[in-house]
């Protein structure tokens, strides 16, 4: 299996204890991800711990799909780890890792993923989608928490 990395930075101009708190809340996902993929989480109120497991439904091209995450490792107030249990891609590990710098927050995304159908696929799709997810929440993080440094 062939793994592929995505990393993702970010500077938001909150502290970490002022934002990790936001990460903790699992229903603040949906605010983050791009409407297109008409994403919602099934579990209702989990508490974000080691071992918690949460369910979520979503589109992806039209496609209806369920994504099961598990959270691997949780330090608050400095990372935490969801790994795919279930889902459309054959691994998927997403690291979150909150840095204090220059009076607020380095936020760092590093995501290890595999998919089916191999360099093509993910070329042209898989690709290609992570960059638009990814820039959503960008420009989310930064209406909801203020301004990119």
């Amino acid at each position: 299996m062939i793994l592929f990395t995505l990393n993702k930075e970010q500077w938001i101009p909150r502290t970490r204890e002022e934002l990790f708190p936001f990460f903790a809340n699992p229903e603040n996902l949906e605010q983050l991800t791009p409407p297109w993929l008409h994403f919602r989480i099934v579990t209702p109120r989990v508490e974000m711990r080691a071992g918690a497991r949460i369910d979520y439904r979503l589109r992806v091209h039209g496609v209806p799909l369920k994504w099961q995450s598990e959270i691997t490792v949780w330090e608050p107030p400095f990372r935490f780890i969801d790994v795919q249990k279930r889902g459309p891609y054959r691994a998927w590990i997403h690291e979150h890792t909150f840095e204090s710098r220059d009076g607020g927050t380095l936020m760092r995304d590093y995501v290890q993923y595999a998919v089916t159908g191999g360099a093509l696929v993910r070329k042209f799709l898989v690709a290609p989608d992570l960059e638009k997810i990814f820039n959503f929440r960008r420009i989310r993080l930064e209406s909801i928490f203020g301004g990119a440094h």
